[in-house]
Order: structure tokens, then sequence, then C-alpha cells
């Protein structure tokens, strides 16, 4: 099992690498200060919604980061 302070260095770097410096540190920030439930919220987020729909979901995902890179 990683450590909390590995998880932590590696969420930073995969922040870094995908929003930037700026966006990162706003990011941070807003987490900071915001009660946002992230369990409450991944507990909602395919409700409703069939294995194949969420499937579809993670390929127009994936689909879209490859074009934006």
């Amino acid at each position: 099992m990683r450590t909390d302070n590995v998880v932590r260095v590696d969420a930073i770097n995969v922040l870094l690498a995908n929003l930037g410096e700026i966006d990162t540190e706003r990011f941070i920030c807003m987490i900071k200060r915001d009660t946002f439930d992230y369990t409450e919220w991944r507990r909602g987020l395919f409700k409703g919604k069939t294995i194949h729909e969420i499937y579809s979901m993670a390929k127009e995902h994936e689909k879209n980061k490859i074009t934006n890179q």
C-alpha cells in the first residue's frame, strides 16, 4: 500500500500535467474552501446509467482526450 504522501505527490503531478501550475493552484484552493463531498458526488455519478452507457461515456472521454493533445 502506498503512503498518503506518495498518493499526494502523484496527485499533484497529475494535476500539474493536465492543468498547469496556475489551474492546479486554483483547484487546490477551491477544494480547501469548498464543502464538496466527493463520496456523495461519486454515488450519483452513474446512477440510472447502464454499463453500456458508462462504457460509451468512457470511450468518448478517451477520444476527446486524444484529440485535445
